[in-house]
């Protein structure tokens, strides 16, 4: 019987889908990463600002600070996606992928209705 440890370095070694790329876990940050940074998401941060309290402002800082949290939240769930791809073997990452990890790591009623929110998002951006 195998260990813990040992399943997990089996089962990583074993799902990859190109033979001379690295596992997801070992994976270093890629060149798109670094070379063009993080997305900026301030304007939306900004227009739906204002929509929810037109008379209200935001500072840069704080725009920031959203900023930042907005990519930190992407690139986890896109790790978590992505590492649940590679455990079951599959190389497309599929939005059941997405779903599951959003779950994953977020709390109770607040990963449901992300869950709800985006493939609200998704069917409209599809029959649009």
């Amino acid at each position: 019987m195998r260990t813990t440890s040992t399943m997990a370095r089996f089962i990583t070694r074993n799902s990859r889908c190109f033979k001379g790329h690295p596992s997801p876990i070992s994976r270093k940050k890629s060149h798109l990463s670094t070379k063009f940074g993080h997305r900026n998401y301030s304007l939306y941060v900004s227009r739906v600002l204002k929509e929810v309290v037109p008379q209200s402002g935001i500072s840069s800082q704080t725009l920031d600070i959203m900023n930042t949290l907005i990519n930190g939240i992407f690139e986890r769930i896109s790790k978590e996606a992505c590492n649940m791809m590679y455990f079951r073997n599959r190389c497309t990452l599929t939005p059941e992928d997405i779903q599951k990890a959003v779950y994953l790591l977020f709390p109770g009623k607040l990963a449901k209705y992300a869950v709800a929110f985006g493939s609200e998002a998704v069917q409209r951006y599809i029959h649009s």
